[in-house]
């Protein structure tokens, strides 16, 4: 899942406000509001406004840098959420428990506009639940003229050669992800087998490579030169890409996890009309594209991608061809006793 600073300043300013934001207005000031749970610095400037000219709804909005932040803020019931983003596991989980409400899409026409790919997932085969927002994968990120060939493969990251000069993310799931399909296998595998090789793995990296554990340092690191190669987020990744040529950001041959964003109106929502407009309005393709270029990631709205420069939309690491995408998986929600199995994994990497 995508994370950058803004993300984190946005939830430290969001928990500083978060009074003003939710306090009840005095009656003679009431109007029609939604309240909306995002994951970080994830709308293009001014929408909120623009959404709120265009129909008359304020925007409350909180911030999180964690899908089990936002699953326990819904859950506690605290604050009546209207519309909130969810990834593909946190979708997952929160449709088995009877969190999310279906969403009447007589009230979303724009969700035609959506790429056919990122429709009718496992999870939410109909889209029943769910309204597709943002997409992009976890890849690497090399320095050109530091690293003395091309880099296509995870297997970089556990190479002696690049012994100081790997950064890893600090993240169960991504970086236990990545040494699974070093291996040649599934990133949402349960196999206690396979999970044992992947922690080898990555033990044996630590004591040969010295990797740096971390998550939004990852820029200046690179930037810097102390690090030469990278697990990186896409949108992080293309937007160095773009700023400086010396970097290349590529999706690993064994393919990587590509995740998906989507809307989710919980079930005990207050204001589910104005839920839907706000869906609808930001998946209009004029606020997917301008989202999509100010925030870096790409788009599942069809219309916008077609509006976005030739560089962007023919770049096969950012819109991957069906053969890269067939490599790639989304994240399966992990509960019970495989999700202890993966966190006992952890530790002893961790450790």
């Amino acid at each position: 899942m995508k994370k950058n600073k803004l993300r984190l300043i946005a939830v430290a300013l969001s928990t500083l406000f978060i009074a003003n934001t939710f306090v009840g207005c005095k009656a003679s000031e009431a109007k029609e509001e939604i309240n909306i749970l995002n994951y970080g610095a994830n709308a293009a400037e001014g929408v909120y406004k623009e959404f709120e000219k265009e129909t008359g709804i304020k925007v409350n909005e909180k911030t999180f840098d964690d899908m089990h932040y936002m699953y326990q803020e819904v859950a506690s019931g605290k604050v009546k959420y209207d519309v909130i983003l969810v990834s593909d596991d946190m979708a997952d989980k929160m449709i088995k428990e009877d969190m999310l409400q279906k969403i009447n899409k007589d009230n979303i026409p724009n969700i035609v506009n959506m790429n056919e790919g990122d429709m009718g997932k496992e999870y939410d085969p109909n889209n029943d639940y769910t309204v597709p927002y943002m997409n992009g994968t976890i890849g690497l990120i090399y320095n050109t003229e530091t690293v003395d060939e091309d880099i296509d493969s995870w297997k970089s990251l556990f190479d002696p050669k690049y012994k100081n000069e790997v950064f890893m993310f600090d993240n169960m799931r991504d970086t236990i992800g990545v040494a699974l399909k070093t291996l040649g296998y599934s990133l949402n595998s349960t196999n206690p087998e396979e999970l044992e090789e992947a922690k080898e793995l990555l033990i044996k990296q630590k004591e040969e490579i010295n990797p740096v554990y971390g998550a939004d340092e990852v820029l200046d690191l690179m930037k810097s030169g102390e690090k030469k190669i990278a697990m990186i987020w896409s949108g992080e990744g293309l937007n160095l890409e773009a700023e400086d040529s010396k970097f290349k950001y590529v999706i690993p041959e064994e393919g990587a996890d590509y995740w998906l964003d989507s809307w989710a109106i919980p079930k005990d929502a207050s204001n589910v009309s104005g839920a839907e407009k706000f869906i609808n309005f930001m998946s209009n393709k004029d606020i997917a594209l301008r989202t999509a270029d100010e925030i870096g990631y790409t788009s599942p709205q069809k219309q916008a991608i077609e509006e976005q420069p030739e560089e962007i939309k023919n770049n096969e690491n950012a819109y991957m061809s069906q053969e890269t995408l067939d490599k790639c998986e989304e994240y399966k929600y992990l509960d019970g006793d495989n999700l202890r199995l993966y966190e006992d994994v952890w530790m002893k990497i961790k450790g």
